[in-house]
Order: structure tokens, then C-alpha cells, then sequence
């Protein structure tokens, strides 16, 4: 009887993990027919999350259903609803509407984050975001339908909440949106709220001038050591008691690892990630894997750990599906390492910043960064093509994407 591994999700950790853990069965020649590989997740597709904050959203969610085929990865749709796993099985509900079950030999949990809600009146009802596509999309709608509405203060003002990287880029975009939208002249107001004292807090202090040096060029003002209070429909107040008027308000203060962690018995971080192993298999658990935004993880020997990045998921992911596969099937295992860590922040039409190293030390600014962006969001997060040698081989865990 075959061995199941029971891939949960089908984001950059989840599709990687996939591919490598087919990588790994190839590599075993026909010891490697014993394993059966799934991905169980609600459509075979990936979406390109880092490009969310983007106006143009064609080709965000590249089907995966026919490299899957190619590298014998069957696809399972479907919504987990509980992980059992001293049961070694997950209950979740098919395509049709009915409730299931799946066994499995072992279980990589690669479900991804959410952004973070917290209980701020109105933000539930009157905020935007950018987290997943439908998220994105409809504030497309929204922002496109402003034309048609009476110019007001509180209509051509954009407020993003959250000055981390998302907020960051999503702000750089909206001054040149908002004018495609409401007229090349139009007198547009982005700002960006931050509750921290300074722009970018987790980014440091290496690409901060750069990033106030754009935002000052492009119009965008900032309203730091400052959160928001409550939202409605007119507009936010914030903790300082002002009122902003706004009708597009866009939610990016932070994201938490997928509730499905909580169905593990093993300690997470502040984010609710799991603790893993170098060969991310959860701590404390023989038969569960985690990976990318689930998954908390060492990078080097220096104390720095995974970020929720697909920088880091994609790695990851490949270690894993590596590493359940390897375990099954006798081969070694290869525990992650990622030393090396860059950043590259988009700023809209100004350009962008490159960074390198935790410090975050500034390599390339402009229209130079903006090119590096552009291939790293279009071309080298995107999955492999569909053949299946180059799929197998860029499934390596000895692949890193940033050397």
C-alpha cells in the first residue's frame, strides 16, 4: 500500500513542497512508486500575494493543475475544517459541498497567513485590503467607481494603515492610481498611518531615507506613532483624536499564521506560527510538517529566523517536500538553510530599493531596484514551466533563489 503525504495548501510553500517531495520520489527510482503526493487546497492555483498592491491583476493566479499532472502530484479540492493528527487524518469539505475525510502518512502543513483584524470599530465593514485576490479585486472596483462620485476632500483622499512592507508598496501605487482614475490633475491625498515612530519599523533604518525620500516626491504624507481608532464609510479618527476624511481606507497592519495551527499540539511564536525543526518538521510531532507563513523556522547559525516572505516560503517549501519524502523513502535529509537575506521594496512609479543582509544594507535604488522588482514579481516567484525535468529540477532544495 502506498504512503500518502498530505500537502495542505497550494501557495508558493505548498506548491514547492509538492514538486520537491515529487523531486525526491523520482530520485528513488522505483522505490519512489511506494509515495503518493496530494495537494489539498480550494483551487489549483497559485496566487502571487506579493503583487496584490498592483492595479493591473491579470496573470496573479497561475493555474498549477497541469504541472501538478506532469510531476504525478494529484490535486484534491477542497477547505480543511480540522486536522487530527494523533489520527493521522484531516476532515474537510470536498468540491461538492460534502464533508470528507483524508488519512495520510505524513502531513505538510503549508496553509499560509491571514491579515490581522483586530477589533477596531468599523474596520470589518468599511476598510479595504490587499491580502487575497478577491480582497484586491474589489477594492479595483471601489477605486475605479470614485470617478462617477462628487470630488470631495474625503473622496480623493486614500488612507493606508500600516506603514510594514505591504503598506509601504500599496501606498508608492495609489497617488499615480488615483490620478489614472480621477484625472491627471487631480488634487489626490495618500497617507500612510503608522502607530511605530518611524516608517517601515521591521525594514530598519538602511532603505528608510530612501523610502521617505519617495514618498515625499510622489505626495505621500505620513502620520507615524499614530493607529486608527475607529473606521467608517467618511472616513478614519485616530488615536490622537483626528478625524481624517477618507472613502477608500486600505487595511495592511500585519498578518498571523492560518488558524489551522492551532489544530497541532506544539508550540508557535507571536504570530501563531510552529516551531520546526531544520527539516521543518513540527517540534514535538512525528508525523507533521510545516512550511512558509505556518512554519517558524532558523535561517543561519546567527539567531535570524524565517520571515513571512516568499523569499523564505519558497525555500522552505522545498525543504520540506524534500525532507517528508526523504524520511519515507530512506533517503538523507536536508536540513533548510538560507543565510543570505535581501530585500526589494517597490515604490511605485519613483522606483524601488534593494537591500541585502539583515541589516538591510542599500544596494540599488531607482529605476535600477525597480528593474530587479520587476523580474523578481513577474519571473522568479512564479512557478517552474510545465515541463517536467525543469519543474523536478528547480524543485531542488539546494536551489536558493537568493544566492
Amino acid at each position: 500500500m502506498k504512503k500518502r503525504i498530505l500537502i495542505i495548501g497550494a501557495g508558493f510553500a505548498g506548491m514547492w513542497s509538492a514538486l520537491a517531495a515529487a523531486r525526491a520520489s523520482s530520485l528513488a527510482g522505483s522505490a519512489g512508486d511506494a509515495l503518493e503526493v496530494m495537494v489539498l487546497a480550494p483551487e489549483p492555483r497559485l496566487h502571487v500575494r506579493p503583487r496584490l498592491y498592483e492595479h493591473d491583476l491579470s496573470g496573479v493566479a497561475p493555474s498549477l493543475d497541469k504541472l501538478f499532472k506532469l510531476v504525478g502530484v494529484r490535486f484534491i479540492t477542497g477547505y480543511v475544517q480540522r486536522i487530527r493528527d494523533v489520527d493521522q487524518a484531516v476532515d474537510y469539505i470536498d468540491e461538492s459541498g460534502a464533508s470528507a475525510t483524508m488519512a495520510f502518512d505524513r502531513l505538510v502543513l503549508a496553509t499560509g497567513s491571514k491579515l490581522h483584524m483586530p477589533s477596531v470599530p468599523g474596520l470589518r465593514e468599511h476598510a479595504f485590503n490587499v491580502d487575497q485576490l478577491a480582497d484586491a479585486v474589489k477594492l479595483e472596483a471601489h477605486m475605479l467607481a470614485l470617478a462617477s462620485r462628487p470630488t470631495t476632500l474625503a473622496r480623493n483622499t486614500l488612507i493606508v494603515v500600516g506603514g510594514g512592507f505591504t503598506g509601504i508598496e500599496t501606498a508608492a501605487e495609489m497617488p499615480a492610481r488615483m490620478r489614472s482614475i480621477l484625472g491627471a490633475h487631480a488634487a489626490v491625498n495618500v497617507i500612510v498611518i503608522e502607530q511605530a515612530d518611524a516608517i517601515g519599523p521591521d525594514l530598519g533604518a538602511g532603505p528608510r531615507p530612501v523610502i521617505e525620500q519617495a514618498f515625499r516626491e510622489m505626495g505621500v504624507s505620513m502620520r507615524l506613532g499614530t493607529s486608527v481608532a475607529s473606521i467608517d464609510a467618511q472616513g478614519v479618527v485616530t488615536s490622537a483624536g483626528e478625524r481624517i476624511p477618507s472613502e477608500t481606507v486600505i487595511w495592511t497592519a500585519g498578518v498571523r499564521a492560518n488558524g489551522l495551527t492551532d489544530h497541532i499540539a506544539a508550540d508557535r511564536d507571536r504570530f501563531g506560527r510552529l516551531h520546526v525543526t531544520p527539516e521543518m518538521r513540527v517540534q514535538g510531532s512525528q508525523t507533521v510538517y510545516a512550511t512558509g507563513d505556518v512554519a517558524m523556522a532558523a535561517t543561519d547559525d546567527a539567531g535570524n529566523v524565517t520571515m513571512m516572505s516568499c523569499q523564505h516560503a519558497m525555500n522552505m517549501g522545498r525543504s520540506a517536500g524534500h525532507n517528508v519524502a526523504a524520511e519515507l523513502l530512506g533517503l538523507p535529509m536536508l536540513p533548510y538553510s538560507q543565510p543570505k537575506y535581501v530585500t526589494c521594496l517597490d515604490l511605485g512609479p519613483w522606483g524601488a530599493v534593494y537591500t541585502e543582509g539583515w541589516d538591510r544594507e542599500v544596494k540599488l535604488v531607482g529605476a535600477e531596484a525597480k528593474a530587479l522588482k520587476q523580474k523578481i514579481n513577474t519571473e522568479w516567484i512564479y512557478p517552474p514551466s510545465d515541463d517536467r525535468e525543469e519543474a523536478l529540477a528547480a524543485a531542488d532544495p539546494a536551489r536558493i533563489v537568493v544566492a
